[in-house]
């Protein structure tokens, strides 16, 4: 057992804990609670964060051992964590003291992956993002100012003042539409429609930019984890860098939880599997099934002769497997013969058939 037990708290009981205070952060903005049942939230807030203090300990003292198990940003998180309600609780007033606990709202992503998934992405289209903002910050003054001219003299109220027009501008480039600062002469609303279709394309290049980095980054991560998983395959340690990456990308990876079918005897198959962890079972007319390990292949009759399934396939233990399927297969036997021909070979010998030569 670790003895640190706080550090490597799960991101659920950090974010359902964070929810409970806030919940009681937000209830005590309320005027209906009696004096009793306000010390009483006050009280669980203190709680929450006792045990703040003690997960900061924790974090501190794996930090300075150079553990492994905690960051930097972590460490940084855990502190603001304990250091904001403490600071609120000794210089804020009374009614304000429990809002610096809203800081809690940073608890749940101490371990978070998204996030930094998110801060990849944005660090890698940075140019992209600062040049279409770059783009909405001309647009919006740009609007704002002609708005000014056009509006000045007959809503003086609303657009007396660029500051004020600019309001207006950023409401409409987002095409939210308050309603509150409305163009009257023609000149102002053919400017708000021109401004509206502008905050569209705006916003549509932003959601692009966002959504290719973290298609790319994605994909990324699998790459790199199926790199991975292909090399724990004896069978493609000898292949070169080129034909290394092809099969790389023609290969799935797939986890099967321990007793769940991989392949039934009898249906049709499309795809062969390469063991990476764990052993599979494969039932046979003998009492005891074969099992293979990490390194073996299966399924791969029904590739080589169209045939159905000779056999039912079932997880001994959770395996994670790569599964090849037929269209590659063929990608696989013309690119790289002599893996086919080790897989044809090992297929011959299971069927009892003398090897080709």
């Amino acid at each position: 057992m670790s003895a640190r037990p706080l550090l490597r708290m799960s991101d659920a009981a950090n974010g359902i804990l964070a929810a409970a205070g806030l919940v009681v952060v937000a209830a005590l903005t309320a005027t209906s609670f009696g004096a009793a049942a306000r010390l009483a939230l006050e009280g669980f807030l203190v709680g929450i964060w006792g045990f703040y203090v003690l997960q900061l300990t924790d974090t501190l003292m794996a930090l300075g051992a150079r553990d492994g198990r905690a960051s930097v940003p972590e460490a940084t998180i855990d502190l603001i964590a304990v250091i904001v309600p403490l600071v609120g609780f000794l210089f804020a007033s009374t009614r304000d003291q429990s809002l610096y606990c809203g800081v809690w709202l940073l608890k749940p992503l101490r371990h978070s992956t998204f996030f930094r998934l998110l801060g990849r992405v944005v660090s890698r289209a940075a140019p992209n993002l600062i040049g279409v903002t770059s783009l909405f910050g001309i647009v919006l003054f740009g609007a704002s100012l002609v708005a000014y001219l056009i509006e000045r003299d007959i809503q003086p109220e609303k657009f007396g003042s660029i500051p004020q027009a600019m309001w207006w501008a950023v409401v409409t480039l987002s095409t939210t539409g308050y309603g509150d600062e409305i163009p009257q002469t023609l000149g102002g609303r053919v400017l708000a429609g021109l401004v509206m279709m502008s905050g569209i394309g705006i916003f549509a290049l932003w959601a692009g930019i966002l959504a290719t980095g973290f298609f790319e980054e994605v994909r990324r991560q699998d790459f790199v984890r199926n790199w991975q998983l292909v090399a724990a395959v004896p069978l493609f340690e000898k292949l070169g860098s080129a034909a290394f990456v092809e099969i790389v990308r023609a290969l799935r990876p797939r986890v099967v939880p321990a007793g769940a079918i991989i392949c039934r005897k009898g249906e049709a198959g499309d795809q062969m599997f390469f063991i990476v962890e764990g052993r599979v079972s494969i039932a046979t007319p003998s009492p005891t099934p074969i099992e293979l390990g990490p390194g073996s292949f299966f399924g791969e009759m029904a590739l080589i002769t169209g045939e159905p399934r000779s056999a039912t396939v079932s997880a001994a233990t959770e395996v994670s497997l790569l599964s090849l399927y037929s269209e590659d297969f063929q990608m696989l036997s013309s690119s790289n013969p002599e893996i086919a021909d080790v897989i044809r070979k090992t297929a011959d010998e299971r069927r009892g058939v003398a090897p080709r030569h």
